[in-house]
């Protein structure tokens, strides 16, 4: 029940305004989270709902507004709905005995586009039977008379779970062998949050746990005398990206050596696609822009990583006046005007919202990056952050 939103299965339920999107939603969580009503329109924004669904696991479900919700806000309300579609790793569409239409067919089309799963409920089954053709996963139910409604979802669901969520991928713990010793260089720095140390570095420790290893952790100032402690060299070293340079002179060519923000790109994006985008670093010109994009929001400190380090390290490497601007959130802004896009280590987000932006910046022939694969690049150090995942 703890599990973290950002590694939770992401399910979007969507359809037309009374077809009993939201009371599906309350029959599957056993709780009351959506009003239901029998006036059209109830749900107005979308309504997230974390819950454990046995056997499938830690999920988050996200009840979205109606699609032809014809109210006065009907327009925002369902481009807000239609910016979740990115976030789903499932996608669930609800209709009833009226079938489906433009509406849901134009949905369908951007779930395939995106690679989405999803599944077709036809509710109100008690009220009058339809057959669709021309689609393979289908669940006929009510949400009113069917008392088995919660497990024939949970089958039909399971049926549908992306291969990336049914053998959850590793941090860390695949790269090493068990019972081996992996460094973990953590800097308690301006942006390490006071009495703790941040989430992909819990996640790390975690993993490696997990897999049975020997996390060491320290900060970069305590690096050397940590080497020099250990009876034989450490597996695996990772460093958080801002110390990158230091660490990298201090651990020896031997060791394996990369970053939580590499592993991350591995874990919530593309690893090549990020390398490969890292490349077009080097044909930058000036007045160019380049997009950083943040999955969460935060407070901007003097020397933010994104607002700060990255864009000057840039600069640095490229000698362009470049033109860099930042954008937070789980929204995807205009990225056309780009020349390069920067992602986040994503932390906060899921595997598929960083998926689905991957696609769109292909889909417009614009590279995309992460921070980690930016900052080893800039240093002049890709090669060696990256050898250890055989790129």
């Amino acid at each position: 029940m703890k599990a973290l939103k950002s590694m939770r299965l992401h399910i979007g339920i969507f359809g037309k305004t009374n077809v009993g999107k939201s009371s599906l939603l309350n029959k599957i969580s056993n709780q009351s989270v959506s009003i239901v009503s029998d006036v059209a329109g109830t749900t107005t924004d979308v309504v997230e709902k974390s819950m454990e669904l046995l056997p499938v696991g830690p999920v988050t479900f996200l009840d979205t507004a109606g699609l032809d919700d014809k109210t006065d806000l009907a327009e925002k309300r369902i481009e807000k709905t239609m910016k979740f579609v990115n976030r789903c790793d499932v996608a669930v569409v609800v209709c009833d005995y009226n079938g489906i239409d433009d509406y849901e067919k134009n949905l369908i089309e951007k779930f395939e586009e995106l690679k989405i799963p999803y599944l077709i409920v036809v509710n109100k089954s008690d009220v009058k039977e339809i057959k669709l053709s021309g689609y393979e996963n289908i669940l006929y139910t009510s949400t009113v008379s069917d008392k088995d409604i919660v497990f024939k979802f949970k089958e039909a669901l399971v049926r549908l779970l992306p291969e990336d969520f049914v053998n959850t991928p590793k941090i860390a713990g695949d790269l090493v062998p068990e019972k081996s010793t992996v460094i973990l260089v953590v800097p308690i720095d301006k942006e390490a949050p006071k009495g703790r140390i941040i989430l992909p570095q819990v996640q790390t420790i975690r993993d490696l746990l997990d897999s049975n290893c020997l996390p060491y952790v320290v900060k970069e100032t305590e690096l050397k005398d940590a080497l020099d402690n250990l009876k034989t060299p450490p597996a695996l070293v990772i460093t958080d990206s801002q110390a990158f340079k230091k660490v990298a002179e201090i651990v020896p060519e031997n060791i394996p050596l990369t970053s939580f923000s590499i592993l991350f790109a591995r874990l919530k994006g593309d690893l090549k696609e990020f390398v490969n985008g890292a490349e077009a670093i080097a044909n930058l010109n000036d007045g160019d822009r380049v997009l950083i994009l943040e999955s969460c929001s935060h407070h901007a400190i003097d020397d933010d990583i994104g607002r700060v380090k990255i864009p000057n390290w840039l600069k640095q490497k490229t000698g362009k006046d470049l033109i860099i601007e930042n954008y937070s959130g789980h929204d995807f802004p205009d990225i056309t005007p780009y020349k390069l896009i920067i992602h986040c280590g994503a932390c906060m987000t899921n595997r598929r919202e960083v998926l689905s932006r991957i696609l769109i910046a292909n889909e417009k022939n614009i590279p995309i990056t992460n921070y980690g694969i930016v900052i080893s690049y800039c240093l002049g150090i890709l090669p060696r952050a990256v050898k250890v995942f055989s790129i």
